[in-house]
């Protein structure tokens, strides 16, 4: 019991440094967000995130995956911790240079009259290279040490925000915009990898039989994060070739503004875990618990803040951005629904890979991702930006409930998730005391 109560207060501990380090970063990147848009403009403002949703797109390209086996991998093997690390770099960097060069091949064939939005896209792939540095976060998580992380991340966005509040004063363009995307990504780096090595982090190393177990782990996350990756990303690239840039602007500000909470969401499922992933080993109805017990948490707050800001979508957007992102506001009030399913997705990660299920990943994000294009294509020419936000919605739903449903092993899952919105077993029963 002794042991137990320590390591609830590690997880409790360990998801206050989260969650008090994302706030803090939120804080600064909210309010410089705020002002870059209002300085941009829809159609510049609407660039850089359509510069983004390439980014995103290649993103499970990126990171091969592994992101989503790594923390197990470190609880499975221990003695190997230096090996899974190093190796990881290694093969990230690889394919986020390859990845690089194809986002900038694609545009250049798709924008070929459109300059400007070819270097805004070219300068924003410079960040996803740097990117491969958030490794050494999962470390810090497996020890339930996230203040390590936390700290970084606060540096890093304060730099950040520091460099694009230097440009609006300077008045400088939307590639130098583009560009600080990767100052984040680099301090952040550098940040993480001198914490490991002072905190006396394995000695990395690279092994080809350590690549070929993670990639094997990790294949059925790549298909399906590039399936997860299509339903996130093609919306703005369809807004941008059937609309415009601007249309792309209304829609990335309510799509962001939806979720900018969502990071304590993240958070907590970062710090719950590794929690989840040992209690599968040592008790089963612990483990079922704690995977309800998430799932609460997570549909519940995502429910109330959805409709707190449904109900003041209108005043919120006027107040911060101004009158020249009216047409935001029907998109925020559908788009801030998804909210819950989309994160309920993040935390079935943790059953997934306890449970040995990724196989199916790909098959459930498969139908997704034919989904929302589909969705998308028959939306956006009749209602714009409000078709993208409900094509989202229409698409995430599905994702939890109707499409694992059809998936008899995924089928557990859903049923977890179902008890956990109707709080049913989710918080353990106190046993009657003996009588005397």
């Amino acid at each position: 019991m002794k042991l137990r109560g320590m390591f609830r207060n590690k997880v409790v501990q360990n998801a206050g440094w989260l969650i008090g380090g994302r706030i803090v970063n939120k804080i600064l990147a909210f309010f410089v967000s705020i002002l870059t848009a209002r300085f941009l403009g829809p159609g510049n403002y609407g660039l850089i995130n359509y510069a983004a949703a390439y980014t995103t797109f290649f993103a499970s390209l990126c990171t091969l995956g592994i992101n989503s086996v790594i923390v197990k991998n470190f609880v499975d093997y221990p003695e190997e911790t230096g090996e899974t690390i190093g190796t990881t770099l290694g093969l990230r960097a690889i394919s986020s240079v390859l990845s690089a060069v194809m986002i900038i091949g694609i545009v250049s064939l798709i924008d070929h009259n459109e300059p400007v939005t070819i270097a805004v896209v070219a300068l924003c792939t410079i960040g996803m290279v740097f990117q491969i540095f958030d490794t050494f976060n999962y470390w810090f998580q497996a020890k339930l040490e996230s203040r390590y992380s936390a700290i970084a991340s606060v540096i890093a966005y304060a730099a950040y925000s520091g460099y694009n509040i230097l440009l609006l004063i300077l008045g400088k363009g939307v590639e130098w915009f583009a560009l600080g995307t990767a100052f984040e990504y680099i301090i952040s780096g550098i940040v993480l990898a001198v914490a490991y090595f002072l905190n006396g982090g394995p000695r990395l190393s690279f092994s080809k039989r350590k690549g070929k177990q993670l990639l094997t782990s990790s294949t059925p996350f790549i298909i399906s994060g590039l399936m997860v990756a299509v339903y996130a990303s093609t919306d703005k690239l369809m807004l941008k070739q059937m609309e415009d840039s601007s249309t792309v602007g209304y829609y990335s500000l309510a799509s962001s503004l939806s979720v900018a909470w969502a990071f304590i969401l993240s958070a907590i499922i970062d710090s719950l875990y590794p929690g989840i992933a040992e209690s599968y080993r040592v008790d089963k109805t612990l483990y079922q618990r704690r995977n309800k017990q998430l799932y609460t948490i997570i549909f519940y707050m995502s429910f109330f803040m959805s409709a707190l800001i449904s109900i003041f979508a209108s005043p919120l957007i006027h107040i911060l951005y101004g009158s020249a992102y009216e047409a935001a506001v029907v998109p925020l009030r559908i788009t801030v629904w998804y909210t819950a399913f989309s994160y309920l997705g993040v935390a079935r990660n943790a059953w997934v890979v306890c449970e040995n299920q990724q196989k199916y990943l790909k098959y459930l994000y498969m139908g997704a991702a034919g989904m929302n294009v589909f969705l998308n294509w028959l939306f956006i020419p009749v209602w714009g930006a409000s078709g993208a936000a409900s094509a989202s919605l229409a698409t995430e739903a599905a994702t939890i409930t109707i499409l694992p449903a059809m998936i008899k092993s995924m089928r557990p899952n859903v049923r977890l998730m179902m008890d956990a919105v109707l709080l049913k077993d989710v918080f353990p029963v106190q046993k009657d005391a003996p009588r005397k």
